[in-house]
């Protein structure tokens, strides 16, 4: 047995800087970027005086899920992405998007996404620029990166397209599935108009990803409690994706699509697969009544509960499956959660990835943490592990550092920024 875990993070994040996606446009595209490009810029910049006339340094720009990023060239160095995941013990990373790109509003506010626009075509284009831009930097550690292709719920027959072009350039991360809240010019992920999306994807064998954040409407930023909303509801707009998929019947048409919901937490699937079940049950057995009613036709085309649906083909990517989770594996399926870092997002493990791998894996059997730490992710998104064990041989920890644990005492102080080593989310009695 291997001496080293060989530490993959199924949720990280990158993007380019501003003016570098324009190579990556259509050359009809160029004179509209460079005037987006100059606009944003002078946003940004009266942005960061309003800051420093606050008496505020400003360090951060936003992101296309409407994080803030730290640090910006940590999204587009490769140098300093590898250079800092392998000091963090981290050696392969599924790449989820992370900056602005090109014919993107400017975010709202500083956690939520862009609004929506009626400019298609060229918010279409800049999506695809990023998309041929993730394809180079990915191809510069073929072998550690998995990228994700984005695709644009407005264009169906031009995501297909991609989704095939994706597959044919080996973005092993999969797709990335848009959410449409109810503010957004788009139908419902249940409609039948993306039909042609999921076939594609199913014959593509990409897996389909989620992404927390990136299904959120807008919230306002006039009212005192609009930022406490968007925290407190942002994952639950993300989760909402698993129903819609499985009421509508996409996993039942599309068996071999695998569906991975990503930094959406972990402790809320088995509260909501038993409820899913219920109304599952009640919709199409139920002789009498609402639920009937309502959901008769709905169910009529499933084969299988939604639990069983979920068994079949569905992941999660646990950002970062917190101490007090750890039990949950066991529960939900040890084959079925995969570990993710966030990096490089301020609240992601980063720089203190090991400390926390100890704190939430530590005590757990060795087999059972190498699944979630490696097995799982290599299997979904094809990573090479005979590739990647001489680089954990020098990077990660061993099986039996991260089974002997760490004292929360030991944990330093400003690690426990991340929920994955916040005091709130430890297996201990806390004193407040």
């Amino acid at each position: 047995m291997a001496e080293h875990h060989i530490v993959i993070s199924a949720d990280t994040h990158c993007g380019g800087d501003l003016r570098q996606y324009r190579p990556y446009l259509e050359s009809k595209y160029h004179s509209d970027f460079d005037e987006w490009a100059d606009e944003i810029e002078r946003t940004q910049a009266a942005a960061a005086e309003a800051q420093a006339r606050k008496g505020r340094k400003s360090t951060r720009s936003v992101g296309v899920d409407g994080d803030p990023i730290a640090d910006g060239d940590r999204n587009w160095s490769i140098e300093r992405r590898l250079r800092e995941q392998s000091a963090d013990g981290v050696v392969a990373e599924v790449m989820f998007p992370n900056t602005q790109p090109p014919f993107a509003p400017p975010a709202a506010t500083a956690l939520e996404a862009p609004p929506y626009t009626d400019d298609f075509e060229r918010r279409w284009a800049g999506l695809r620029a990023h998309n041929r831009w993730m394809h180079d930097l990915t191809s510069q550690a073929p072998e550690r990166c998995a990228g994700i292709a984005q695709i644009f719920l407005g264009d169906v027959e031009g995501s297909v397209a991609e989704i095939e072009w994706a597959a044919e350039n080996g973005f092993r991360g999969g797709i990335l599935l848009p959410g449409a809240p109810p503010d957004s010019p788009f139908e419902p992920l249940y409609s039948k108009t993306y039909e042609p999306i999921w076939a594609a994807v199913e014959a593509s064998g990409l897996p389909l990803n989620h992404h927390a954040g990136g299904a959120t409407p807008f919230f306002g930023n006039h009212f005192p409690a609009s930022l406490a909303m968007y925290l407190i509801e942002v994952k639950w707009w993300s989760q909402r994706a698993l129903w819609h998929l499985m009421f509508s019947g996409v996993f039942e048409r599309h068996p071999g699509i695998r569906f991975v919901n990503t930094e959406t937490g972990t402790a809320w699937l088995p509260g909501v697969l038993e409820e899913l079940d219920s109304f599952y049950y009640r919709m199409k057995y139920s002789a009498y009544g609402s639920e009937s009613i309502f959901g008769g036709m709905a169910v009529a085309q499933m084969s299988l509960k939604p639990s069983e649906y979920w068994q079949r083909q569905c992941y999660i990517g646990a950002s970062f499956l917190r101490p007090s989770e750890a039990h949950l594996p066991a529960e939900i399926g040890l084959d079925k959660i995969m570990w993710g870092s966030d990096y490089p997002h301020t609240e992601g493990s980063h720089p203190f990835t090991k400390d926390h791998l100890k704190l939430t894996f530590g005590g757990m059997p060795v087999d059972d943490a190498t699944t979630l730490l490696t097995a799982n992710a290599a299997k979904l998104y094809n990573f090479d592990l005979d590739a990647l064990a001489p680089l954990a041989e020098q990077y990660c920890l061993t099986k039996a550092e991260v089974a002997a644990g760490i004292d929360y005492g030991d944990i330093p102080e400003e690690a426990k920024g991340c929920p994955g080593m916040n005091p709130l989310n430890q297996r201990v009695p806390l004193e407040i």
